[in-house]
């Protein structure tokens, strides 16, 4: 870890704070941005369940593959010019996507988006420990923070703009964001070349071997995994879940995975700059596993009592995400590791996440009910909580096996 001094954010690296920001910005909204239309998507082009299914696997598949090719490329190419790829492909596939007339064609749109974003999700922390070394807690909070806005706001205006003015333009719209996120990069590479200085940033191919030996790598992956495993499945069932349950009608049920997902917002915030000054940081780990656990228990015991306070405290649990996302630079000394490290959990964490949304389908079908995926789900909380006793070590990626 560096130790200079902390300086303003804004001191020599405005581009580089603007970019990241930018960049979080993207990373939700082509996930968030189609369920909403699905039915006016299927006026045009017809999504049998089976299709809309693997419309919901592709952004963990794509975040799982992107985040284990990610440190291969940056290796061979570098940060910057490995994110302005990245930024590219989410603006064709914003704009494939709202242009598609066929099911092939949606599905090649959003594959090469959500491959977009899956290397977006693996180099912001890199970055942040490139640019802002002094700054790492706060930066996290920022990203995170604008993570979790690009990620409740494309819900919001998805039907009103579809409506409006068409489903096609709903989608392809959000292609604008990631045009914008790309002119700070773009900038900076010009500036870089220009003044010739060069950091390493390439992830070593030791390094690349040690986190797949790591014990600090897989329990901080079962982390990761845990968060994007529940997030995933809430998604795609809460809403049926909470009509057969708590007897909400659609609407409600709608509603409440809203707030749902705007709990991720107030543990964007607070997290990270708790997780960067606390000494124990499992402390934090066990309380993403007590929210998941009191959240689905009420769920399952009294779903119609209460059942904004339940959905509230489910959704809480995922504070284990941005706490993950700090956790790469705390657990790493420079940003080669950060490359590393982050590749490797956003890999094993996405692809274990896929199998969320599959796994409690499969169990609310062999059970007819929701008893077996709830507590499904808080068997996975309980698994977080021994990870999260690893993670809790003050130990370093770099330091070799005598982290294992």
């Amino acid at each position: 870890m560096t130790d200079q001094a902390a300086r303003p954010l804004w001191a020599g690296r405005t581009l580089a704070l603007l970019g990241i920001l930018l960049v979080a910005l993207n990373l939700r909204t082509a996930v968030a941005a189609l369920s909403p239309i699905a039915a006016e998507i299927t006026q045009d082009i017809p999504l049998s369940p089976i299709a809309l299914g693997v419309l919901g696997m592709l952004p963990p598949v794509c975040f799982a593959l992107f985040g284990i090719l990610s440190p291969v490329f940056t290796r061979r190419f570098g940060l910057e010019p490995v994110l302005i790829a990245a930024l590219v492909a989410i603006v064709v596939g914003h704009t494939l996507r709202g242009l598609s007339v066929s099911l092939p064609m949606l599905l090649l749109g959003s594959a090469i988006t959500f491959a977009g974003l899956g290397v977006g999700n693996v180099l912001l922390p890199p970055l942040v420990k490139k640019y802002f070394p002094d700054r790492v807690g706060l930066m996290t909070t920022l990203y995170a923070t604008a993570l979790s806005v690009g990620t409740f706001i494309p819900p919001l205006f998805a039907v009103p703009v579809a409506e409006a003015a068409g489903w096609q333009f709903s989608l392809g719209m959000w292609a604008v964001f990631g045009m914008l996120a790309l002119l700070p990069w773009v900038t900076l590479m010009i500036g870089h070349r220009t003044r010739g200085a060069e950091l390493p940033e390439e992830a070593r191919p030791e390094l690349l071997v040690r986190v797949w030996r790591s014990s600090l790598g897989w329990s901080l992956a079962v982390v990761f995994a845990t968060s994007s495993l529940n997030a995933y499945a809430m998604f795609a069932w809460l809403p049926a879940l909470l009509v057969d349950t708590a007897g909400q009608t659609p609407a409600e049920a709608g509603a409440m995975l809203s707030l749902y997902a705007a709990m991720g917002l107030p543990a964007a915030l607070v997290i990270p700059v708790l997780a960067a000054r606390l000494r124990h940081i499992g402390v934090l780990v066990y309380l993403g596993v007590a929210f998941f656990i009191v959240g689905y228990l009420g769920l399952l015991l009294v779903p119609a009592e209460l059942t904004w306070l339940w959905v509230a405290l489910a959704g809480l649990g995922p504070l284990i995400f941005p706490l993950s996302l700090v956790l790469i630079n705390l657990r790493t000394r420079t940003h080669e590791g950060s490359v590393a490290l982050s590749g490797f959990i956003q890999g094993v964490g996405y692809t274990i996440g896929a199998l969320g949304p599959l796994l409690v389908g499969v169990f609310h079908e062999l059970s007819s009910g929701w008893s077996l995926p709830l507590l499904f789900l808080m068997a996975t909380a309980v698994v977080c909580a021994f990870a999260g006793s690893v993670v809790a070590r003050p130990h370093m990626l770099e330091d070799g096996p005598a982290h294992r």
